[in-house]
């Protein structure tokens, strides 16, 4: 009687190092399992997850350096106007130097550029802490903190990664906009916090000691990952684009107006309350709904063209705007915190679909520097935006306000409707 031995398969067969099970015809009904989701498979690209992690390293600081520096400044020298006048020369000088900085990176590469632009960052914010430490005059705050605008924009650079690496994957791509604007939104909402407990309950400059410590580590580790790196376009490659950039920068101020005089009304309307030590958990709840919004947006699959898709979003960013000035009339904190929780909810679709606008009309060979342009028009927006908020506050009232970033939202929309971003 011949042996049945050879006829069996067995339950478990070992294929290199991973276990198969097999059924009793020999067919393996398992083996190594495929990503789940659009985020299990971003991450599962070849090299991402190390630039991923590295890049959110070098941009938690991002939400550090301002907090760090204005809670170093006033302890030292006890004045806010000092503090606050110093972090705006530093987003000034910032506003000037970060395109062109990007514009190296587009041209040069990113570890070429990034690395030295970082090191000298990190000296200077360096620089700023001696000078804080040991009295220096009161220009040296302002040269030295002026000295951190070769920061390199991590984000867009991140970016600008998964635009190469997924340059025929439309869909991919949005999610991984969309993992990254939830990425930007976590580190502003932990940098803060961080920075604050650092220099609360060690000493003053411990938040800007930590923040360029892990800014210089996490950009040297992000570089040195040289095989997801877009390669370098030649200068002959940069060309002109259309006008259509010239209407979302517009955008971006607009937006960039909408943050800064939420963030500066909201402080104000929890100091007439009484409670300012509670303006940062209620705007991190603002930071926490983008965040969530941005992780499921990602899980969308968009529809239709991409420029109506922005004024979409934008519309529902200014009806969501409202919410807070609705909010504010009851006089409760409360109240307020669960619509600025609900109004975040809408940041995240306008500015993912807004970068993915920013990427397909960056001229060729300028991918980063378009990106960080955004960026610094996003920033110039706060700035005024502060302006405009901090002023009506003291003018017209905390609850009133909140008309301001109402006007900023519906100001964005028009400017997207009558320049027809995207179109």
């Amino acid at each position: 009687m011949p042996s049945s031995t050879a006829s069996r398969t067995p339950l478990l067969a070992v294929s290199g190092a991973t276990l198969v099970a097999a059924d009793q015809s020999g067919v393996a009904r398992c083996g190594p399992r495929e990503p789940s989701g659009p985020y299990g498979r971003l991450l599962a690209v070849p090299g991402a997850r190390a630039f991923v992690v590295w890049g959110l390293l070098a941009r938690l600081p991002m939400g550090m350096f301002g907090v760090g520096a204005v809670l170093m400044i006033s302890a030292a020298r006890g004045s806010y106007a000092l503090a606050g006048a110093v972090t705006a020369t530093g987003l000034a000088a910032t506003a000037v130097v970060a395109p062109w900085t990007a514009r190296l990176v587009d041209r040069y590469g990113q570890a070429r550029v990034a690395v030295p632009a970082a090191a000298v960052a990190a000296l200077a914010s360096l620089a700023l802490v001696a000078c804080v430490r040991y009295g220096a005059p009161t220009w040296t705050l302002f040269a030295a903190y002026a000295a951190t605008a070769t920061t390199p924009n991590n984000g867009g650079m991140a970016r600008a990664r998964w635009a190469y690496l997924l340059r025929d994957d439309p869909a991919a791509r949005h999610t991984a906009n969309s993992f990254e604007q939830a990425a930007d939104e976590a580190c502003f909402m932990l940098g803060p916090v961080l920075a604050a407990f650092l220099c609360t309950s060690l000493f003053p400059e411990a938040g800007t000691l930590a923040g360029a410590a892990m800014f210089l580590t996490g950009t040297v580790l992000f570089a040195a990952q040289r095989r997801t790196e877009p390669p370098p376009a030649p200068r002959v490659a940069a060309g002109r684009g259309s006008g259509r950039p010239v209407v979302l920068l517009g955008v971006f101020v607009c937006t960039g107006a909408l943050f800064g005089s939420l963030e500066v009304v909201t402080i104000g309307f929890a100091d007439a309350l009484g409670h300012r030590p509670a303006a940062g958990a209620v705007l991190g709840l603002q930071a926490a709904g983008s965040c969530a919004a941005g992780l499921l947006y990602g899980l969308l699959r968009p529809a239709g063209e991409a420029g109506a898709r922005f004024r979409r979003a934008l519309a529902g960013m200014a009806g969501m705007a409202f919410l807070p000035l609705l909010a504010a009339a009851t006089g409760s904190l409360l109240v307020l915190a669960g619509a600025l929780l609900l109004a975040g909810m809408a940041t995240a679709p306008t500015m993912v679909t807004g970068m993915g606008l920013v990427q397909s009309t960056a001229p060729a060979g300028r991918l980063n520097e378009s990106m960080t342009l955004a960026v610094t028009a996003l920033l110039a927006g706060i700035a005024a935006g502060s302006a405009a908020g901090g002023w009506s506050v003291e003018h017209l009232g905390a609850a009133t306000g909140y008309a301001v970033p109402v006007t900023a939202a519906v100001l964005a929309l028009i400017t997207a409707t009558a320049g027809r971003a995207g179109a």
